[in-house]
């Protein structure tokens, strides 16, 4: 340990201290408010605990900056430590000999612990119990003390503590690492850190749920439970957090889509593949309808390929060495085929079946292709995890002269797209992962013009390192729904290595033969997915254009049928979808059933309407507007659907604006 330190401040200034003095000492002697309102330190730009000898860092200088609980990067520290003291509150309910631990690590906007109970499963009303535990040890303010034992002696003492997950761990970790632990009060757990200096730093948590959990997401291994909490520094921001959580239960697409009719989901017939109602389909249709509409005008051509291909075909394309775990199987007449995970090779022999000029250049090819993926059970979630899913698929055959042109063409078309729901979004450029095929320079190259075309929109984006495809990097948008809440849809990715595996080629202007370069791209991603991110935007209230069905027809009394039929039938004839509620029951018990069902125009008809032949008009947002013509009606909406607008005319401000 160092016995003096120069502290670096984030103004500039210098300061020597004693190596034995820590962060918190050091804030202290700044500011006892400022050490009060701090829970971690920054010590040359990593996260560490308050409580660490200033020396203990080996270095005679440091960068050294204090974080306050109000920051971001404080919420991992005090998330981190609310995850100790849920597994310290099950001990304390279950017994120590007990209660086995797995990890637990923060995670977006929360924490969790997998955790197993011998001889028990936790019960939904076992979490209160956790919570009033947990509350007991932070009003204890116990502190956190962080001390490392050698290899075999923090073996030793997991195997003591019946810790066999925590054995595994500390087997697995590199020879010569360090091997930490915390202990506050009569709780000790294998960690990293970094922690709040005590329990009672953070009060304002809230445990949510409890799911099951394979040790280490692996089928084979034992079932865990998982309980799951979140934390805030303030009570104020919990409770909109908690009240944002329960805006989404009531969103929830698993919830909504069958209730509305959209979709149904069977995990005993079909595990992640979801049935599609009637009026599901009416949606996906009209949102392939906008997607074939921009697309045409961008330039591009619709194909179909097989859903079953020959398994050469995937040898070929490197999905056989790189995705085979995640692919289905079909053995016939000798021969082995498999169901397929993407388009990209069908979209290929396509674009080989003639040969191809550079005059032909770019050649983009779209589809609509279903493709099949294995996930395991465990992660499947409605539509947004599924295993039969329809990509909005396109691969752009190009020159690479074009491939500035052709990227930045891309994002204003997926722009454009996002722009029609009031999606904003932002972007991730993927880079060059660990299972690569290919070479560096190819790889560099590509990147390289990935980050061109993002620099060159102006489009917000940042870099994660290591998580492009195995073919070739990628940019990610991620929009942004109605309750703040971040969803990867559209994908772009540059690939020289399958134009390489497959010889895809096309005659230059010199009459010689040059190497293709491909350009993979989703919109939507999955439209099913897509379609789920929708329904929860919305919150089933679709707008008109995508609602399926649009009008709902509310006759008042039995003498009202026969003009509820006519103007059903005149909507109809105009391209509109409508229904008729011609139950004998009262016009509030129909007017709130239509608007449980989230239609957007309820078109209500007595004795006046019918006199006058026109239609009472009330709004989805319960405004009544009054009566109206048909033919006025049908012209408003109509040119609503057409602009794809997101609200209704009457809502906005007149139809006539």
């Amino acid at each position: 340990m160092e016995q003096h330190v120069q502290i670096r401040f984030p103004d500039g200034k210098h300061q020597e201290v004693e190596g034995t003095m820590t962060s918190l000492d050091l804030a202290r002697e700044i500011s006892p408010r400022l050490a009060k309102e701090s829970v971690a330190a920054m010590v040359n730009g990593g996260l560490v605990d308050l409580t660490l000898p200033l020396g203990s860092f080996g270095g005679s200088s440091l960068d050294w900056a204090l974080v306050k609980k109000e920051e971001t990067a404080a919420q991992k520290v005090y998330r981190h430590t609310l995850a100790h003291v849920m597994a310290q509150a099950v001990t304390h309910l279950f017994g120590a000999e007990n209660v086995q631990l797995g990890i637990g690590p923060t995670i977006e906007n929360g924490f969790y612990y997998d955790i197993m109970v011998n001889g028990e499963m936790l019960k939904e009303e076992d979490i209160a119990k956790v919570e009033k535990e947990m509350k007991r040890i932070v009003d204890q303010d116990l502190p956190l003390e962080r001390f490392e034992l050698p290899r075999e002696q923090a073996i030793a003492l997991m195997k003591e503590m019946r810790q066999p997950f925590k054995v595994e761990l500390i087997e697995e970790l590199p020879e010569g690492e360090a091997i930490s632990f915390y202990r506050q009060g009569d709780f000790v757990d294998l960690c990293r850190g970094p922690h709040l200096p005590s329990t009672g730093k953070i009060k304002h948590f809230k445990l949510l749920s409890l799911a099951g959990a394979y040790w280490r997401g692996d089928e084979k291994n034992p079932m865990l439970q998982r309980l799951y909490g979140t934390a805030f520094a303030s009570k104020d921001d919990l409770d909109a957090h908690l009240k944002m959580l329960e805006e989404a239960r009531k969103r929830d697409h698993r919830r909504l889509g069958p209730q509305l009719g959209l979709f149904l989901l069977d995990p005993e017939v079909a595990a992640g593949m979801p049935f599609f109602q009637d009026k599901g389909v009416v949606c996906l249709q009209e949102l392939k309808g906008m997607w074939r509409r921009f697309h045409r005008e961008a330039g591009y051509v619709e194909v179909m390929t097989p859903l079953i291909m020959h398994e050469k075909l995937w040898h070929q394309s490197g999905h056989w060495d790189h995705y085979r775990d995640n692919m289905y199987f079909v053995e016939k007449d000798e021969q082995s085929y498999a169901i397929k995970p993407m388009n990209c090779p069908g979209h290929i022999i396509l674009y080989k079946s003639q040969a191809r000029s550079y005059r032909d250049l770019p050649w983009r090819m779209a589809e609509f292709g279903k493709v099949h993926r294995f996930e395991r059970s465990g992660v499947l979630h409605g539509l947004f995890r599924v295993r039969a899913f329809t990509q909005d698929d396109a691969h752009l055959f190009i020159t690479p002269e074009q491939i500035n042109k052709e990227l930045v063409d891309l994002m204003h078309l997926v722009d454009r797209v996002y722009r029609v729901f009031g999606f904003a979004y932002f972007v991730e450029l993927s880079t060059r992962p660990e299972d690569f095929m290919g070479s560096v320079e190819l790889w560099d190259s590509a990147t390289e013009s990935l980050r061109s075309a993002l620099e060159q929109t102006g489009v917000e984006y940042h870099v994660n390192e290591g998580d492009g495809a195995f073919y070739g990097p990628k940019i990610d948008f991620h929009v942004r729904d109605s309750l703040g809440r971040t969803w990867q849809c559209a994908t772009v990715q540059l690939d020289f290595q399958m134009p390489e595996r497959f010889d895809v080629g096309y005659i230059g202007a010199d009459n010689e033969e040059h190497r293709t370069v491909m350009i993979h791209r989703t919109v939507f991603g999955s439209l099913e997915r897509f379609f789920g991110i929708l329904v929860e935007h919305f919150a089933g209230a679709f707008p008109a254009w995508l609602a399926p069905v649009q009008f709902s027809v509310l006759p008042i009394a039995d003498r009202h049928f026969s003009t509820a039929r006519s103007v059903e039938e005149t909507l109809q004839q105009n391209g509109f979808r409508v229904t008729v509620d011609d139950r004998q029951k009262k016009i509030n018990f129909k007017i709130r059933e239509a608007q449980l069902q989230k239609i957007p125009y309820m078109l209500i008809i007595g004795d006046r309407e019918q006199q006058e032949n026109k239609v009472s008009l009330r709004l989805r947002s319960e405004k009544e507007v009054g009566a109206i013509g048909l033919d006025e009606l049908m012209d408003t909406v109509r040119r609503e659907v057409s602009e794809l607008r997101l609200e209704s005319f009457w809502d906005a401000t007149s139809p006539e604006s």
